[in-house]
């Protein structure tokens, strides 16, 4: 958060990442490592992937992804993950496991994309290629290459999407944001406050809480906020289990009618929810490309040396089955046909 962050309305893209199988020890960390033939990796060449979390849907379908594609190039993934979004430090760790593990190539989508900038310049400075997904370190010159949505045009869609859906209603929002200081989670909050035409701090701004894009962490930001003020009409949410979350706060109320909620993510129950008009809209991401293109990218460097290198968009969808005048979308049907492919 997977964040792993846009402004045009236009659609683009596809994308996904990856997996691992067997138990590892680390300290900070979650590790999984891909099983192999034999019991070893029999010379396999090594990949590595570090996410956020192994528990939130979209970062377990970038690792499957990318243990899928690991599998096809006849690469090893070993996939770690930090305890929470936010675990700096589990990643810290993770990284330094893999290079001790002698990995090629890592994959990391940063909760801190500051904060791990030392790990990535140890790991670089061995001849390792880093790759980013998801998420931009900062600077972006610290990684070799990013893999990623462009996540200020996904929060800008989500807002010019929501700002249509309320016609001539005046905004009247609350923001369940993600992780305080991470990448993803201030683009995706700034591009939704550029695509609805509010400025920070502005007073049709409700209240906005963090949420660490968990579920249950939104539903009870949803319940303070709406303690302090029940008249919202909009709801900007960082990914699609903040939406579940806030908008179960929503219906436990019954406040659920006339209010636009919006969402980022694009998987398949995300989809499933829009389709059963638990939320108006979400932005479709692609992890399986970031993945895929990830893992094809370090097998074709520990082969070959070339260096995958700049950031590349790997897209954005709005999904939603009440379009509005001015914001390209497709229905829920291609959405599950689709959805993190």
């Amino acid at each position: 958060m997977g964040q792993r962050r846009p402004h045009r309305t236009t659609t683009r893209g596809l994308a996904l990442l990856a997996t691992g199988a067997m138990l590892l020890t680390g300290a900070a960390c979650t590790s999984q490592k891909a099983a192999s033939s034999g019991g070893d990796s029999g010379g396999k060449i090594k990949i590595g992937l570090v996410t956020k979390t192994d528990s939130n849907p979209y970062f377990v379908e970038l690792r499957e992804s990318a243990k899928a594609e690991a599998d096809k190039s006849g690469a090893e993934l070993i996939a770690l993950a930090g305890k929470f979004d936010g675990d700096n430090d589990g990643q810290v760790a993770a990284l330094e496991n893999l290079v001790q593990q002698g990995v090629k190539a890592i994959l990391v989508t940063p909760s801190n994309s500051t904060g791990i900038l030392g790990a990535i310049k140890q790991a670089r400075d061995k001849g390792i290629l880093v790759i980013a997904l998801d998420t931009r370190t900062d600077p972006e010159s610290a990684v070799d290459a990013t893999l990623a949505t462009d996540n200020t045009e996904a929060g800008r869609l989500e807002g010019q999407y929501v700002k249509a859906a309320l016609g001539d209603r005046p905004p009247a929002v609350i923001m369940l944001d993600g992780t305080p200081g991470g990448t993803v989670d201030q683009q995706r909050h700034d591009g939704f406050l550029q695509g609805i035409g509010l400025a920070e701090g502005a007073p049709q701004i409700l209240g906005a809480e963090p949420t660490n894009g968990d579920q249950n962490k939104a539903q009870q930001a949803m319940e303070n906020l709406l303690q302090r003020n029940s008249s919202v009409n909009a709801v900007y949410n960082i990914n699609e289990p903040a939406a579940r979350g806030g908008q179960a706060a929503l219906q436990a109320r019954g406040l659920t009618d006339g209010v636009v909620v919006g969402a980022i993510d694009g998987g398949c129950q995300g989809v499933r929810d829009v389709q059963a008009g638990k939320y108006a809209v979400t932005v479709m991401q692609f992890p399986k490309k970031m993945a895929e293109q990830g893992v094809q990218a370090g097998v074709e460097f520990a082969r070959t040396g070339k260096k995958l290198s700049g950031f590349v968009n790997t897209g954005a969808v709005v999904i939603t089955d009440k379009p509005v005048p001015g914001v390209d979308s497709k229905d829920t049907a291609w959405g599950l046909q689709n959805c993190w492919g």
